[in-house]
């Protein structure tokens, strides 16, 4: 019963890195362009099943397997359902507002494309940096969560597993840009689906269940944390998911709406049931008895491992190449991303394809020397959710037609008043400067005892609004009065100058427009 021997783990863990090596260096040497935007993107070429694979992909990685058994044990049944639904419904928000920026912008492939067109370079390189970070911290997020997992389920030391992944990925997705990590992200997320069904099933079979912990345990009862989730976790990962490149990429790659929607309709339902099924190892570990609240020494975060442990090795097996299969297609999920938004963004794609494929070897660097520090993980994805919370909703105002005199300055201020909203709020709430600064990376976690971190993902879009607002009213304001005394014409609510573009579904021209952004 437990870990695998030391030969099988490793065998486990190089064999299947070898694997997706010799696919991945395969596919990406037949689909390799010389042309960088084929390179970074695959705009117009893929249907729906496909399409809904690589958001599966995309939307899990190993990291999962921390977050979601540790909020079943604080939370129960609640607290998990919440969290499933929050993270697989926003996938919807692609199939609905994916098509319309695709029209408004078909040339792009980035978010920013659009952001750059609609509100100006200045709003469009500020949701870069936000976007750049969001990754780069997600990337560091998966191989922390990876070299743990590793860790917990062999006993190895997982910085060798951590290394591998980093150079498999690398030099798959050097060598074939997004097109290999659309074809292998199709592979490994039919594999997933596939090892996970054995390993709940598994999981379900072994586990014996002490009937009589499941009622004391209080998990099927809602609590006061339980109703806060069910508005922070929405908010939070609903803008976050705007930040996430990769959903991008996907997006215009759809060859049609209606393959969009199929996609992101699938792969709702698929990684709601998925994430499911592994938070509720974290009710299994509870109700028999692997689990205890009470114990400091094994976090909730752990629950799934510790319920691996009282399991046969050939469990933990599959569960280990799900891990990596998991973890490897987000990752080059996040490569991708990155390279495809510093390439538009900074460069306008005028790179020479040598060197943006440099660019993918360089950032991750960095990212290994955060990762080995094996930060929270959940604490990372909270500090990119209130970033998000706070630019996301003054940026999506400018998708509203009648709101086209918003310009750029307002998402500009209106996101960093967010932030500081945030600040605002913690300092009065908690009656401490230094404590308010704290909340702002949330620094006391989510799942406290107090409505710190409810209050802060209020005070991020409501008070990143009411910044934005107030920002409008100046601009238009100082735009008025220095048309009165400079005898210049006042042409803050004239429409912008537009252009007409294809539409991407039909050969014909419909009445679809792209303004020329402008910041002020």
């Amino acid at each position: 019963m437990g870990m695998p021997s030391f030969a099988a783990s490793n065998a486990i863990i190089y064999l299947t890195y070898g694997l997706f090596l010799v696919g991945g260096v395969a596919i990406a040497w037949r689909v390799r362009t010389h042309n960088t935007k084929e390179y970074l993107s695959s705009n117009g070429t893929q249907k729906g099943i496909p399409l809904a694979l690589n958001f599966i992909a995309s939307a899990l990685g190993s990291g999962i397997l921390f977050t979601y058994p540790e909020i079943a044990t604080l939370c129960g049944v609640q607290g998990l359902i919440v969290y499933a639904l929050s993270s697989s419904l926003p996938l919807l928000i692609f199939g609905y507002l994916g098509p319309i920026i695709r029209k408004r912008c078909p040339e792009g492939f980035v978010l920013t494309e659009w952001t750059r067109q609609r509100y100006g370079i200045v709003t469009a390189l500020f949701l870069s940096f936000f976007t750049l970070v969001t990754l780069f911290l997600y990337m560091v997020a998966e191989l922390s969560a990876i070299q743990q997992i590793v860790t917990a389920l062999t006993g190895l030391n997982g910085l060798p597993a951590v290394i591998v992944q980093c150079v498999v990925t690398t030099i798959y997705t050097t060598i074939g840009g997004f097109k290999v990590s659309f074809i292998t992200d199709n592979i490994q997320g039919g594999l997933v689906l596939l090892i996970i069904v054995v390993s709940v099933i598994s999981v379900g079979v072994e586990t014996d269940i002490d009937r009589s912990k499941i009622d004391s345990s209080g998990l099927l009862k809602s609590s006061l944390l339980g109703w806060q989730l069910v508005y922070i976790l929405p908010v939070a990962i609903l803008t976050n998911d705007f930040f996430i490149s990769g959903f991008w990429l996907r997006t215009f790659a759809a060859k049609t709406d209606k393959d969009l929607r199929i996609g992101v309709t699938i792969a709702t339902v698929v990684v709601a049931m998925i994430l499911t099924l592994v938070g509720s190892s974290g009710l299994l570990a509870a109700w028999s008895g692997v689990w205890e609240p009470d114990n400091d020494d094994a976090p909730g975060s752990m629950a799934l491992f510790l319920l691996l442990g009282r399991l046969p090795a050939w469990v933990v097996g599959i569960v280990l190449v799900m891990v990596i299969t998991l973890s490897t297609a987000a990752f080059d999920s996040f490569q991708s991303g990155m390279v495809a938004n510093g390439s538009n963004d900074l460069f306008k794609n005028k790179l020479p394809l040598w060197t943006v494929r440099v660019c993918v070897v360089l950032v991750i660097i960095p990212v290994v020397v955060l990762a080995l520090k094996s930060p929270d993980i959940l604490t990372i994805y909270l500090i990119s959710d209130l970033v998000s919370a706070s630019l996301v909703p003054p940026l999506l105002v400018g998708l509203v037609d009648r709101f086209y005199m918003w310009r750029g300055f307002e998402v500009v201020v209106g996101g960093l008043g967010g932030i500081l909203s945030v600040f605002i709020f913690g300092t009065i709430y908690y009656g401490d400067a230094r404590k308010g600064g704290e909340l702002i990376i949330l620094q006391g976690g989510l799942y406290g005892s107090d409505w710190g971190a409810f209050g802060a993902f209020v005070a991020a879009p409501v008070g990143g609004m009411l910044f934005a607002l107030a920002a409008f009213a100046l601009r238009i304001g100082t735009l008025w009065l220095w048309s009165r005394f400079g005898n210049r014409k006042f042409d803050a609510f004239d429409r912008p100058v537009v252009r007409a573009v294809p539409d991407l579904d039909d050969v014909e021209v419909e009445s679809q427009y792209v303004a020329n952004g402008k910041f002020i």
